[in-house]
């Protein structure tokens, strides 16, 4: 019975440090230059560069989950595309929330927010990168990003290097994640509600992102004063799965699909 036992928590420990190395030869942050070097050589030759953000998300959640979504998401788009590497999450997006009443919330401006994608962008393509994907888990910015990755597309895929942006992980994925919501009987949100209060347990619920205690009472108030808008009493790791999983999805997709169509007959981005 020990035996099995130890033998068990082996097998497991293996699988945990195999699933480690491999999520690590993902992420940009982890790699040093020769293994960067060489993951590009071999093949790995686009960037996912993902945008985050900080702001509240309720008494149930952490204000950090824009950044943290965006590159647990990252590094599954990642894995399945088989050939990207994770470029470091941007961690502040357009918004201008901030507020005493509701401290947690730093936004920047959208120049500035399109600045640092524009230069960011350029860097990786310095780097030895040959796609560079922008996205964003935030609602503000999304149409910077549509701008910069168009501007740069048009200086730089005369000489075959591509810059894109994906919208489907933010607009389809959302569109049909209310959908499904809908056709469960579920509410329909738009800030620290089901979709991103379900997200956050399903992602981070062992590692501080959510305050179980506090989802019972996750609904809305008067003038949303709480920083909710929606109700997010019925938010499960299951139900963050979906969005989870429809958000990969409709990445892999559509940066498939893009970098696959030469630049002079992409659609208009």
């Amino acid at each position: 019975m020990i035996r099995n036992v130890i033998w068990t928590t082996g097998l497991l420990a293996m699988s945990a440090a195999a699933g480690h190395a491999q999520t690590k030869s993902l992420d940009f942050e982890l790699l040093t230059w020769p293994e960067l070097k060489q993951a590009i050589a071999q093949g790995k030759t686009t960037a996912l560069l993902f945008n985050g953000g900080v702001e509240q998300r309720g008494p149930q959640g952490v204000s950090g989950a824009h950044n943290f979504v965006a590159h647990a998401l990252a590094l599954e788009i990642a894995e399945k595309l088989g050939n990207a590497i994770v470029a470091p999450t941007i961690p502040f997006s357009v918004n201008n929330g901030a507020s005493v009443e509701l401290p947690g919330t730093i936004g920047i401006s959208s120049a500035l927010f399109a600045g640092v994608n524009e230069e960011v962008a350029e860097q990786l393509i310095r780097n030895g990168f040959k796609n560079v994907v922008l996205m964003g888990d935030h609602g503000g910015g999304q149409q910077q990003l549509a701008d910069v990755a168009k501007k740069l597309d048009a200086k730089h895929s005369p000489q075959g290097v591509r810059v894109v942006y994906c919208a489907d992980v933010y607009v389809k994925a959302g569109a049909d994640f209310d959908q499904w919501l809908k056709d469960h009987d579920l509410p329909v949100g738009s800030h620290a509600s089901i979709k991103d209060t379900s997200e956050l347990w399903y992602l981070g619920g062992d590692k501080g992102w959510i305050r179980r205690d506090q989802i019972a009472n996750a609904v809305s108030d008067a003038g949303h004063k709480n920083g909710i808008s929606g109700d997010a009493r019925k938010s499960s790791p299951e139900i963050g799965k979906v969005i989870s999983q429809m958000k990969v999805n409709a990445a892999v997709a559509q940066i498939r699909q893009l970098l696959s169509v030469p630049a002079s007959a992409a659609p208009a981005q």
